[in-house]
């Protein structure tokens, strides 16, 4: 499936992924992100694959879980992360999750922000249903 096509197909609500970040936004944002690279395909035709299929909401990601070629493609492209993980000090390893977590607050940041600026526009403009106009 090429990226014009998938730009034009229904894409899976944030459900999907709330279920998945025991409902972290900031983490389902993130899995989304993570999700649309592997479909743009970083990790290979399988995981490419496999991540279209779960972004159109053709596939649920633990129902992809289960498909043998996707979890072995998965495995595969993960060994080098964890061989390299597993050669880290504990230093450098405390310094990657300090890093992650700074960047999963600045998510929640940017997020808080959206959210914000969201409810301010919305507060300030007469909905069709405010009650006034009616007898």
């Amino acid at each position: 499936m090429d990226s014009a096509a998938n730009s034009s197909e229904k894409r899976v609500d944030d459900s999907e992924f709330l279920e998945m970040t025991q409902q972290d936004p900031v983490q389902a944002k993130i899995l989304r992100k993570s999700l649309e690279h592997l479909a743009s395909g970083l990790g290979g035709p399988a995981l490419k694959e496999m991540a279209q299929e779960v972004l159109s909401g053709r596939m649920g990601l633990r129902e992809a879980a289960d498909v043998s070629a996707y979890a072995e493609e998965a495995v595969v492209q993960s060994a080098p992360l964890a061989e390299k993980w597993a050669s880290m000090s504990d230093g450098e390893r405390e310094a990657l999750a300090a890093d992650g977590e700074r960047r999963l607050e600045e998510e929640r940041r940017q997020l808080d922000d959206e959210r914000r600026t969201e409810s301010e526009k919305g507060s300030g403009a007469k909905t069709r249903h405010d009650g006034r106009g009616w007898s």
